[in-house]
């Protein structure tokens, strides 16, 4: 039976969960206070990062992390004044910092994000959106084999989750891709990943292919769902009430205020993430690569390099930072330090983190017809068309063919 979906938000989440509706015959409205692809989807680093399953909280973090955030070459960084408000969250999230919890954190998100590029290439098939979608390899660059052995605990997890990857060492890397600083002597290269090679461009070319199968786009700020009877029957938007059959939550790391309206007390945090662009460079990496030492992330797009990857916590309303960018230009130089560019672009946004690290993927427990697709920290872009899938499913009262128990918002429930 055709249901009238409102999904609030128009990233790579919501625009994915609004196709997947269309095609199961159901009409969309995608209400954001911005026009589609405007936030975190925008500025993301580009990478349909598959193997990217090992969370920030794996064992030992509590010991590093005053030093690095002391450290202004290492990429934390945190808004001291906002400590005070941060602290109920930190707690939750560094508990996560044990064997255990990371390898069930590992398999929520390799249900999610582990086969992206078909993901990508199947949400993107017919629209108009192909073509920024692009296989390529993934690799992360180590100084040498001793660096790399020092992760290997995050490496065993990734080899657990069914992953495999090609060790390149001092000549071989070399030869694979020659931009790269002598000092770099050891990859991991992943095959079957990609690239987005324009990720703005990508999720309004996809929202274009919404509208032109009927759906609406609306640019409004969204102030609240209507219930009645225990089940959502519209939307409070830009002054009036939209009427529908369901709502899916997909606002990013501005969901918490809705979703605790639901009767939630979702722990989400905004990881301020900064990405710098070097237009029209001299050389171009073959791949995008994850440079360890730094933790940033380099990836080839339509005329430019960006580098993302820089963690800062400080909430939502704080402007950006200027160390990050500079910390960001510094670790480029030092990793090609052949690379030369013309212009820049900075950029600064807000990243979903669940203290928990796993998105929230389902029905809100006590009020029907309210769906949650948001909390993918890191990897949204990897994990949005998934996401979206699996809430078309489930919408449609269709069971996944993955276990979506880790995902479920009920993990949330206020404690009575």
């Amino acid at each position: 039976m055709s249901k009238t979906i409102a999904i609030v938000g128009a990233g790579i989440v919501g625009v994915s969960t609004a196709l997947w509706l269309q095609r199961d015959g159901h009409k969309v409205i995608v209400i954001d206070r911005l026009d589609p692809g405007e936030g975190a989807s925008h500025g993301n680093g580009g990478v349909l990062a598959s193997c990217s399953v090992v969370p920030v909280t794996v064992p030992g973090l509590l010991a590093k992390a005053p030093k690095m955030l002391f450290d202004p070459k290492q990429p934390l960084f945190l808004k001291w004044g906002y400590l005070p408000k941060l602290a109920p969250w930190l707690v939750k999230y560094l508990r996560h910092g044990n064997a255990e919890d990371v390898r069930r954190i590992a398999a929520a998100l390799t249900g999610v994000i582990g086969d992206s590029l078909a993901d990508h290439q199947a949400l993107s098939a017919g629209t108009g959106a192909e073509r920024y979608v692009v296989p390529s390899d993934y690799v992360y660059l180590y100084k040498d084999r001793a660096a790399y052995e020092a992760d290997a605990f995050g490496w065993a997890v990734r080899r657990e989750m069914g992953f495999d990857w090609d060790e390149l060492e001092g000549p071989a890397w070399q030869a694979y891709d020659g931009a790269f600083s002598e000092a770099i002597g050891f990859a991991a290269r992943f095959g079957n990943h990609g690239r987005i090679t324009d990720p703005g461009a990508y999720v309004k070319a996809l929202a274009r292919h919404v509208e032109a199968q009927g759906g609406q786009i609306l640019k409004a700020e969204v102030s609240g769902l209507v219930q009645s009877g225990g089940r959502v029957t519209g939307v409070r938007a830009g002054g009036e009430t939209i009427a529908c059959d369901a709502a899916v939550l997909a606002m990013g790391a501005w969901s918490k205020g809705l979703a605790d309206s639901l009767g939630l007390d979702v722990p989400l945090e905004s990881e301020r993430g900064y990405h710098l662009e070097l237009w029209e460079p001299n050389i171009m990496p073959k791949a995008p690569v994850m440079v360890a030492s730094g933790k940033f992330v380099a990836t080839p797009m339509d005329g430019r390099i960006r580098l993302a990857g820089i963690v800062e916590f400080g909430g939502l309303k704080a402007p950006p930072s200027s160390a990050p960018f500079d910390l960001l230009r510094e670790n480029i130089k030092a990793a090609m330090p052949g690379l030369t560019w013309q212009r820049e672009v900075e950029w600064m946004g807000h990243r979903p983190a669940p203290a928990d690290s796993i998105p929230a993927i389902g029905e809100a427990p006590g009020v029907r017809g309210a769906w949650l697709g948001f909390g993918h920290h890191h990897v949204g872009l990897t994990g949005g068309p998934k996401t979206g899938r699996l809430l078309a499913q489930m919408i449609g009262g269709r069971s996944p063919n993955i276990d979506v128990s880790p995902y479920s918002p009920s993990r949330f429930a206020k404690q009575a």
